[in-house]
């Protein structure tokens, strides 16, 4: 009997020390180390971390409303701001049991996203993140990475880009179209805008329209917003495999629903090559994934999950950060109309009225500042995260294995020492002389799209795109922000305008 009791409460210790490991010991071994180093940071509340906290912080600043400033960094992420203030430029904040080191220098962040020695790997974001890229580029690493990064560039950069300018230019040819009808009104532009860059990635990157990919377009959506609302909650170790939540079961039925939809739009693809109505798959970013996992060598191909994951992350990336930056360079040009006349004169210039072409794209100098200046200031990307692979030596630091890193693009973009006292003001002046002497030489300054090998892909294409459909709106029509413009700067993956943005539309 006292056997039998002995092996009860054996099995019924072993998940104790387990939890007691992971949710106590390792943050405590871990704040030590960083403390002992003068990493300092709010200090590990058992299980949740600084979670409550953060969502404190966040609820309380939502319920106050606020003016038209540019300043959205203490408002946007209310923790990282305040904690830079009291820790300083490198500090430790706990998600749950797992720490984050807060870096803003600019040295150190240098180290990690050049990442030289392979010391800092991308981290899991979650589960709900999985779902929506899965096991694609955004988180692969070694020859996976590799593979699908030469996929990628060759997909959207060089020649296969000034392809894509025709079909960049048909679709915003039909917004500003569409635009007629609101003339001498209030307009709502951030929908306009999702449907254009929805239709364009659809068009340059699947051959197919909008209206093909609406499914997967409405799923992400709604997966996106479905991450934000779980982004701050912390699980208790081990329930999800016991208790799925109303959000857990919703995120299993749109994963399952984009990996159906995705994989109908590929062997439609598939048909028609056989059929012989697209030579070799075609000459897009889905010909190009479906010709690689089709190869002869083994070795060389990918598998039909891998290429739904690349084309998740193309769709998502490929519309919502080209979006997000629309919505702001209107906001800013409707507020600041110098520069949007500025901007025109210089559409005006080198297009007329006829539609803007490559070459006249990368001599658009005004509009190219300004879209820089949008960035800075409305960096779609609002967290950069890796974790040590190993005990790493950053700057001065030794940091333990498995610290995960948050780079705040926010933080760096409105840095005074950079950027001057006047760092939250609209400026495109800033980038007159380009962008390597707008940093004064700190090329970690500036990171919307990240740095480094594993900087965004669709940089260029991002670009164009933004070029093009700004160049068509600013030779049509003027604009001024509307009274009923309600500024909310929000983060749902990328920064985002919670209430849309309106503007009052005039004809020139």
């Amino acid at each position: 009997m006292s056997t039998l009791l002995s092996i009860c409460l054996l099995l019924i210790s072993i998940p104790s020390i387990i939890i007691l490991y992971k949710l106590w010991w390792i943050p405590f071994r871990i704040r030590h180390a960083l403390e002992s180093q003068g990493i300092k940071g709010p200090p590990y509340k058992f299980f949740h971390g600084n979670t409550k906290e953060i969502i404190q912080m966040k609820d309380q600043i939502s319920k106050t409303p606020m003016d038209l400033s540019h300043d959205i960094f203490p408002r946007s992420q209310p923790h990282l701001y305040s904690w830079s203030k009291i820790y300083g430029d490198v500090f430790v904040f706990w998600m749950g049991a797992k720490a984050f080191t807060v870096v803003t220098e600019p040295q150190m962040i240098k180290e990690i996203l050049n990442n030289k020695e392979g010391n800092f790997s991308k981290i899991n974001d979650g589960d709900y993140v999985k779902k929506l890229f899965g096991d694609g580029i955004v988180v692969a690493e070694g020859e996976k990475w590799s593979k699908l990064r030469k996929l990628a560039n060759h997909a959207f950069h060089g020649v296969s880009l000034k392809v894509m300018v025709p079909e960049m230019i048909s679709s915003a040819r039909s917004m500003v179209d569409r635009w007629k009808n609101y003339q001498g009104k209030e307009m709502e532009v951030c929908e306009q805008f999702r449907l254009l860059t929805s239709e364009v990635i659809s068009r340059t990157a699947f051959g197919s329209s909008y209206l093909e990919g609406i499914t997967v377009f409405e799923t992400l959506i709604k997966l996106n917003a479905l991450i934000s609302r779980n982004a701050f909650k912390i699980r208790f170790y081990g329930s999800k495999k016991l208790i799925q939540s109303k959000d857990d079961t919703e995120a299993d039925r749109m994963e399952q629903q984009l990996h159906d939809s995705i994989l109908e739009i590929v062997k439609k693809r598939e048909a028609e090559a056989s059929k012989g109505q697209v030579n070799d798959f075609g000459n897009d970013f889905l010909g190009s994934l479906l010709k690689v996992h089709h190869h002869m060598d083994p070795k060389s191909q990918v598998s039909v999950d891998e290429i739904i994951d690349e084309c998740k992350t193309f769709y998502f990336a490929g519309h919502d950060t080209t979006y997000s930056s629309l919505c702001w360079s209107i906001l800013l040009l409707g507020i600041h109309t110098d520069w949007q006349e500025k901007a025109r004169k210089e559409v005006i210039q080198l297009f007329g009225q006829e539609n803007p072409n490559s070459e006249g794209l990368t001599r658009l100098k005004t509009v190219t500042m300004i879209i820089y200046e949008t960035l800075r200031l409305y960096s779609p990307v609002t967290t950069i995260t890796r974790r040590t692979e190993r005990k790493t030596k950053l700057g001065k630091y030794e940091l333990p294995a498995n610290v995960n890193l948050l780079i705040p693009p926010q933080a760096l973009h409105r840095n005074p020492e950079t950027w001057g006292q006047d760092a939250h003001l609209f400026k495109p002046e800033r980038f007159s002389q380009g962008l390597a002497k707008s940093t004064n030489g700190n090329s970690m300054a500036f990171l919307p799209f990240g740095s480094g090998t594993r900087m965004c892909v669709g940089m260029n294409f991002a670009f164009n795109e933004a070029k093009i459909a700004l160049s068509m709106i600013l030779q049509r029509y003027k604009f001024t922000i509307s009274p009923n413009y309600v500024h909310s700067p929000h983060i749902v993956l990328t920064m985002q305008p919670q209430h849309g943005v309106q503007i009052l539309l005039q004809p020139l």
